[in-house]
């Protein structure tokens, strides 16, 4: 028997149909804001990936020589794709762009819970617009999303690499590069004991760094100035429009200077959101402003985006929509032609199954329950000279005598 690659799933029926409808309502979210989707390659040039990550991550990811030598890769992300369409196909399109996708990606990493070789993303980028109203756009969309799928037990985090970077290199003009790296490492990380020590050996001051990590609260635009005096105040200006803005959508962000994601490009606001209902692979979606246009040969143009971890997502919804959605239309034989005509119309609405085993009535609610269908429309020689229908709650064991429209009402209200 040939099993599957290691780091790869099968989806059964079941799962799959959970997952179609929470995807259907991320891109129903999504569309719902302006944006368009778009697609790419499965596999793209390797050099893509190199240039945005560097050389080192090709350790990480499935990279192979085709038949003509091409060097390939199998995609580990989908941002640099699309800015690779924008580039070639979309650069003189009026702004701003609003792009969204859904699609697999591959990585080469050991497989752990919450983490595979391959995995879905459903992500956007927003190409174009004024700083602080597209950075608050890209954020209340990330949440709106997540509100949509019935998603509402997590944090979100909002951070700044900009102030960030300047934080350490104000006082220290002549640390170099590789440095920084390994101060921001360890900052993701939140390994502070190594890194004072790092700090130490290397004479760097880190005052200001430190003052702006343990910064929770910018309710006046003295906290910041503090640490940076006049230099950055229009940067925070713009993070106190933002936190206006998202508090119209009742958003409320946890802020917090310690998120040190992707470095080599992003370049300002970034945000990061955890699920409390996760262990350690709490992280369910990350963004902000990135630099990458210019790097791929395009000219400069704010960009912005954000993925979300499908994968994730779905173990923190799958258990509490797994069986919440099927209906059976129960009937005897003589009434059989009323429940085909009766599944017709409902199917319009809902997701509707009919026996077609010839089971009896005992028979077909059995059934119902052994494959956790929850309700079941009975039909029999009463419910057809009444023009009446019997909804059972399997679950609960409660039943209704309901008219046809009062039927879909109760319907709508159980499922929606």
């Amino acid at each position: 028997m040939i099993e599957k690659p290691r780091g790869t799933r099968d989806f059964l029926p079941e799962e799959m149909n959970i997952r179609r409808i929470v995807e259907k309502k991320m891109r129903d979210a999504a569309e719902r804001w302006g944006y368009v989707e778009i697609k790419t390659p499965t596999f793209e040039h390797l050099e893509l990936f190199t240039l945005k990550s560097g050389e080192s991550i090709i350790d990480e990811i499935y990279a192979f020589k085709d038949k003509g030598g091409r060097m390939l890769a199998l995609r580990p992300e989908i941002t640099a794709p699309v800015i690779r369409i924008y580039i070639n196909k979309m650069q003189n399109r009026q702004k701003p762009l609003r792009l969204y996708y859904f699609d697999n990606c591959f990585r080469y990493e050991r497989p752990q819970k919450g983490r595979f070789r391959e995995f879905w993303q459903f992500g956007i980028e927003l190409i174009g617009g004024r700083r602080d109203l597209a950075n608050f756009e890209m954020i209340a969309l990330s949440v709106d999303i997540l509100r949509s799928i019935g998603l509402n037990n997590f944090d979100l985090h909002l951070g700044d690499v900009f102030l960030l970077k300047r934080s350490i290199t104000r006082n220290n003009n002549d640390i170099d590069e590789e440095k920084q790296r390994k101060i921001f490492r360890l900052i993701d990380k939140k390994d502070y004991n190594t890194l004072n020590a790092f700090l130490d050996d290397e004479r760097i001051d880190g005052e200001g760094l430190f003052a702006l990590l343990d910064l929770k609260d910018l309710s006046t635009i003295d906290d910041i100035e503090k640490i940076f005096g006049e230099e950055e105040k229009e940067e925070i200006e713009d993070i106190l429009k933002i936190l206006d803005l998202l508090s119209i959508y009742d958003i409320h962000p946890i802020l917090d200077f310690s998120i040190a994601r992707g470095l080599d490009y992003y370049n300002g606001i970034v945000f990061e959101i955890y699920s409390r209902g996760l262990g350690a692979q709490k992280q369910i979606c990350g963004g902000g402003e990135y630099e990458l246009i210019e790097l791929f040969g395009g000219k400069s143009e704010n960009t912005r985006g954000f993925a979300l971890g499908f994968d994730r997502i779905m173990e923190v919804v799958k258990e509490e929509r797994k069986n919440d959605k099927r209906i059976l239309v129960v009937s005897t034989e003589e009434c059989r032609r009323h429940a085909i005509s009766l599944s017709k119309e409902l199917r319009k609405r809902f997701i509707v199954e009919t026996d077609i085993m010839g089971r009896n009535l005992k028979a077909q609610l059995s059934y119902a329950n052994s494959v956790g269908i929850n309700f079941a429309i009975i039909i029999g020689r009463k419910e057809v000279e009444e023009n009446r229908f019997t909804l059972k709650n399997l679950t609960s064991g409660e039943q209704f005598y309901l008219t046809i429209d009062r039927l879909i009402e109760m319907l709508d209200l159980l499922l929606f």
